[in-house]
């Protein structure tokens, strides 16, 4: 009976521990906006993606909701120059990362005003 018990307290620890992970959202395509808003944060928008996604701010650490990933001012003027780059050349991302509460699992799928952590990008030369 002790044993049950055991068990039983082991698996209810294992689902209340650790970090709750959010869906990861995988897209691709051209970049269709690149979005400064007034409280000095950045928004990108993909062809592939239903709306803009709040993604970084340059002058802070940066965390989405979800995930424990972050993103410091650094990564984030990179971020901008990389999608900045990416869309004056006419180029396409072929796979961007969206992790965070308000990354569905789908492209199509994020909410208004929704705020994520991008991962990781691919950019390939076509």
């Amino acid at each position: 009976m002790n044993k049950q018990y055991l068990a039983a307290a082991l698996l209810l620890a294992g689902l209340t521990s650790g970090y709750a992970y959010s869906a990861e959202t995988v897209c691709e395509g051209k970049v269709d906006q690149l979005v400064f808003h007034a409280d000095n944060s950045f928004l990108l928008k993909l062809s592939s993606v239903n709306t803009a996604v709040f993604f970084c701010n340059p002058e802070a650490v940066w965390t989405a909701p979800g995930t424990p990933y972050t993103t410091g001012p650094e990564t984030c003027k990179m971020l901008y120059s990389a999608f900045l780059s990416a869309q004056m050349a006419g180029k396409s991302l072929s796979a961007v990362y969206f992790d965070g509460d308000d990354s569905k699992g789908n492209c199509q799928s994020f909410p208004n005003w929704g705020k994520v952590n991008i991962r990781h990008f691919v950019l390939t030369g076509n």
